[in-house]
């Protein structure tokens, strides 16, 4: 009978030490991670590989000696899925909030370890925010590595910590929206503040806009694209959005379409609805700098995102409908819509009167005569 077939190979170095090695699951050659004093130590090595790997519980020693940094670069590298921009935000915050852990092997990255890494960000002058972000990619690359099987689990295991409780986003009031347009200088910025609160543009959707898709006849705008600008680079792009649902048509409100119309007939440029002094596509930044010289003028505490959220909340109290929303915002989701709804000042006492008027009309619907009912 035939004898059971060797589970990989042993060899002896010219040093006098022996290398073992075997086929892995992913189908390649890999070494162990250290040289063995005799050919005895070398096959007891190998007959542990051979045992963990029946049992499901074989880990790539070599990959698990990789640092953090090492591995987390790769990550960012080989991932489809990790966009340029959020590329950019993981590598930041690897240098300013994760640096204690880029020269530890993945290995030796342990739940005390998380933990005290976590604790010492805290204590740190970092932001809620980055912190939270930085503790989400730790756990997302960990999670890459047990699937890699270079580790058994994700350490990652501290409640809560990649997540932070966001605060409600102010809204402008139609009076406090008139005054921040009015007081933009230059005035080119101005149709930028209009679409962003009256039609709740993404300010990457706004720099996205051409020439052809503002339609000053029809008095709509085509979203097609978000222009995508990196933080601490030159470079820029524009992508589809998430969605199809990103895609829409947006109706612009008759009251705001002249600053449009001003707009091309002023400051457009041949190609892009909104250029800059030299005559290039206009800088996101440069649209945040001219607001945000306004609002502190008018003295409104809100920033340039939050004209998306009063844009929506302006909308649902002209008496748009759920649908009505999602289409307007370029939401797939209806918790997506919803997190852009805000009560309006004033509005409570507004639906309180409504209440009291369609309680008034059912009582005369009650006590009418039944021919005048009918």
């Amino acid at each position: 009978m035939a004898g059971r077939r060797r589970f990989g190979k042993i060899r002896k170095l010219p040093s006098g030490r022996y290398q073992a090695s075997f086929i892995g699951p992913n189908g390649q050659r890999q070494n162990a991670p250290d040289t063995f004093r005799t050919k005895t130590d070398a096959g007891q090595w190998l007959a542990r590989v051979e045992a963990d790997l029946s049992r499901g519980t074989w880990l790539d020693q070599h990959l698990g000696r990789q640092t953090f940094g090492e591995y987390a670069e790769s990550y960012l590298d080989e991932n489809p899925d990790v966009g340029r921009r959020w590329a950019e935000t993981c590598r930041r915050n690897m240098r300013l909030h994760l640096s204690k852990l880029l020269d530890v092997p993945l290995v030796a990255i342990t739940p005390p370890v998380v933990r005290s890494w976590y604790a010492d960000a805290l204590r740190g002058t970092g932001g809620k925010t980055s912190i939270a972000q930085s503790y989400r990619f730790l756990r997302t690359v960990m999670n890459a590595a047990v699937r890699d099987e270079a580790i058994t689990r994700n350490p990652c295991m501290i409640p809560g910590a990649g997540s932070v409780k966001a605060r409600e986003r102010k809204i402008a009031t139609p009076q406090q929206v008139a005054e921040l347009i009015t007081t933009i200088t230059p005035e080119r910025y101005r149709a930028a503040v209009v679409l962003a609160a009256w039609c709740a543009l993404r300010r990457g959707e706004v720099c996205g806009l051409r020439r052809e898709d503002v339609d000053l006849e029809k008095g709509t705008v085509w979203v097609r694209n978000n222009h995508v600008e990196l933080l601490e680079s030159r470079v820029r792009y524009d992508k589809d959005p998430k969605t199809e649902a990103g895609k829409r048509e947006i109706s612009v409100p008759p009251h705001v379409l002249v600053f449009l119309v001003e707009h091309a007939e002023k400051w457009s440029g041949p190609e892009f609805f909104f250029v800059g002094r030299d005559g290039s596509r206009m800088r996101g930044n440069a649209v945040y700098l001219a607001f945000k010289r306004a609002r502190i003028k008018v003295g409104v505490d809100i920033a340039f995102h939050d004209l998306r959220h009063t844009g929506q909340s302006l909308a649902a109290a002209a008496g748009a409908t759920l649908a009505d929303l999602k289409k307007r915002l370029g939401h797939s989701s209806t918790a997506a819509a919803n997190r852009y709804l805000h009560a309006l000042d004033g509005r409570d006492a507004e639906v309180a009167k409504a209440l009291s008027d369609l309680a008034r009309r059912a009582a005369i619907g009650q006590d009418a005569p039944e021919d005048q009912a009918s």
